[in-house]
């Protein structure tokens, strides 16, 4: 990923909270003759080796999953907005976009242990259940689960490099509060969302 040094963030710790905050991502992939994508949810584990791993699962008929056997790219993306040149206090200027991602490149396995991989659905099923006032906790008969896990592949990555881009107005420090300003006041969600990356960031 082109990331220009004001905008390079390699703290681990930070692009782990993005990715855990932002788990829903695409794996890309490619079998040596054309790209794939799937968009996938992924458990991050920040204990294993120095970059940590990821769990995910996609679906059996997905022909994706058969190709697992180079290295493979995780793109997790976060909130972005257009900024408009009028918004800046120098001038002249140009329209540009704010964004957030994380690039985490890996080695995937297949999970092929079947209490390891019905743990890790568990896992993912509690983190989102978390915190709802009715909150499913996954109890099904152990033969309707495992007739649904036939369906799908468990897939575990573990990352040997992450790349940390946060575009955020940090090469014109000039014009970051009027573009938070102008970003906080937008009726888009998206928009407040990259103001408020912005404050933590800058």
């Amino acid at each position: 990923m082109y990331t220009p040094s004001h905008f390079k963030i390699d703290d681990r710790d930070t692009l782990h909270a993005f990715m855990e905050r932002h788990s829903f991502a695409t794996l890309v992939t490619h079998d040596g003759q054309i790209p794939h994508a799937t968009h996938l949810p992924f458990l991050l584990n920040p204990t294993q080796n120095s970059h940590g791993s990821l769990l995910t699962h996609m679906a059996r008929a997905n022909p994706q999953w058969q190709h697992l056997d180079k290295e493979v790219l995780v793109i997790f993306t976060g909130p972005h907005a257009y900024i408009s040149p009028t918004w800046y206090t120098t001038q002249p200027a140009v329209p540009t976009w704010n964004y957030t991602a994380v690039h985490a490149y890996g080695t995937p396995r297949i999970i092929t242990q079947h209490d390891r991989f019905a743990q890790m659905l568990h896992d993912l099923v509690e983190l989102h259940e978390s915190g709802r006032p009715t909150p499913w906790h996954g109890e099904l008969p152990p033969e309707f689960r495992d007739a649904l896990m036939k369906g799908i592949v468990g897939i575990e990555i573990e990352i040997t490099r992450l790349e940390g881009k946060f575009k955020l107005s940090q090469n014109r420090p000039q014009d970051a509060a009027s573009v938070i300003s102008m970003l906080q006041n937008s009726t888009n969600q998206t928009d407040r969302d990259t103001a408020r990356m912005m404050q933590e960031t800058l």
